[in-house]
């Protein structure tokens, strides 16, 4: 077999074994960064023989010496718009047109980009921000599109996936992180869960953040608290030796010592926001999710790898108008100056923001002056973490038609998106237990206009 077979032949987690010129390039591509220097390259040309370094090759090496690649992303925060946010009062408003009802629509600094009155504060960062206009799904139920969003895998009855946030906690280094890497702020009814890679990957719930994060402060003494812990290692020593196997797998002895950690961690105050300037909150805004915003940066900061804030109240069945209208004035300030704040801190490099919900809401008005679910077209918002800002891909029929397989984008391709955006091959698989096979971490396909 030649070389360039041999560099074909591969396996999900692995290159086939066989031994040939090649193994010095196999060992180093499963060890080194993604995108090695021409100095590297041939520094390899020398352990395998030159043969293989066509001009084609060195070109490539030169390109990447002159433009070396950017650091990958650390960190998601997730803007969670609970209930299906109508894309029509929101990123892709239709002024002017019968299905855009009352709402009326703004411009942004992209030439002929307009987004829903309401939006003025995105509208500023429209620079920084992308959005996908034309997302499909087929699931217009509450829990089974807020599963496909959130995880990329349609739901299954004999298997639960990991959210995006659990593959980052899963995938991602843990450095010194005391605190937990996955985290919800206002969690819904469907938080973001491990799936088959474990609860330990669940996510961390905390309610608003102008209060303390909940049971971090011990509600007894430090010595009474000693003499407890005493007492609880001579329940467990007998528990360990009576249900070996049962101890293992109830991870409640690695729960009870990560929950000490925390207890104890200066990164605890990456809680408090308090802690920063009042001009600052007021740009947020002077609500739950705007304050969970701001927590969300302060705790990607110190190493949490996802950040979900959720904003519910977005099911507009009657009332569309206000009902989206009060939403937006929670949401537009919040992402708007979450962004800037990001960006000013030299941190929106290192994370990426997405910003949507389950579905969106149909073109047509109901009875009851609402909107109804419409996983036939929707948008989400994507900025940071490498994504490029400024670009608008898909639209919507300005008469409301919803879109065929050709005109729409699969969910899984934002997933697929984000992750190529935090150095994570989509491909690579994890073997799910229940299921006895491997599961990719997405099946979608990264979308290439985004990741220039």
């Amino acid at each position: 077999m030649n070389a360039r077979t041999n560099i074909g032949r591969h396996k999900a987690g692995g290159y086939l074994k066989k031994t040939n010129v090649m193994d010095p390039l196999h060992r180093f591509f499963r060890s080194a960064p993604h995108d090695p220097s021409r100095r590297t390259l041939l520094k390899l040309a020398s352990l395998a023989g030159v043969s293989w370094l066509t001009p084609v090759a060195e070109m490539l090496a030169r390109a990447q010496e002159q433009s070396p690649s950017r650091e990958p992303a650390q960190s998601v925060i997730l803007l969670w718009l609970a209930g299906g946010p109508s894309q029509l009062e929101t990123f892709d408003p239709h002024p002017g047109m019968r299905i855009a009802g009352d709402t009326k629509a703004i411009e942004t600094p992209l030439p002929d980009v307009l987004l829903a009155e309401g939006m003025e504060a995105v509208a500023a960062q429209m620079e920084s921000i992308s959005l996908v206009r034309n997302l499909v799904s087929k699931e217009g139920d509450h829990e089974r599109g807020t599963y496909l969003v959130k995880t990329g895998y349609t739901p299954l009855p004999v298997l639960v996936h990991p959210s995006l946030g659990a593959i980052c906690a899963h995938q991602l280094p843990a450095g010194g992180t005391e605190i937990p890497r996955h985290i919800s702020i206002l969690s819904g009814p469907w938080p973001s869960r491990g799936g088959f890679l474990g609860d330990q990957y669940d996510a961390f719930k905390i309610y608003d953040p102008a209060q303390p994060a909940p049971d971090m402060t011990a509600t007894v003494e430090e010595d009474r608290l000693r003499r407890r812990q005493s007492d609880l290692e001579v329940v467990e020593r007998s528990f360990r030796g009576r249900r070996a196997v049962g101890a293992a797998n109830t991870l409640h002895e690695e729960t009870i010592a990560a929950a000490r950690r925390m207890m104890s961690s200066e990164q605890l105050s990456a809680f408090d926001i308090g802690q920063e300037p009042q001009a600052l909150r007021d740009e947020y805004g002077d609500s739950a999710f705007g304050r969970g915003c701001l927590a969300a940066r302060r705790l990607t900061e110190v190493g949490v790898r996802c950040v979900e804030v959720t904003l519910d109240g977005w099911d507009s069945h009657v009332n569309n108008y206000n009902t989206q209208q009060a939403r937006v004035a929670d949401m537009a300030p919040a992402f708007g100056a979450l962004i800037k704040d990001l960006r000013e801190r030299g941190q929106l490099e290192r994370t990426v923001v997405i910003c949507g919900g389950e579905f969106g809401r149909t073109p047509e008005i109901n009875a009851a002056f609402g909107r109804d679910h419409w996983p036939g077209g929707f948008s989400i918002a994507l900025a940071g973490g490498g994504i490029r800002g400024g670009i608008v891909l898909g639209e919507t029929d300005s008469e409301g038609a919803k879109l065929s397989a050709d005109q729409g984008r699969p969910v899984h391709d934002i997933h697929a998106t984000v992750l190529t955006a935090l150095g994570l091959d989509p491909a690579v698989e994890n073997i799910a237990a229940s299921a006895e096979r491997p599961i990719k971490l997405s099946e979608g396909a990264a979308i290439a206009e985004l990741l220039g």
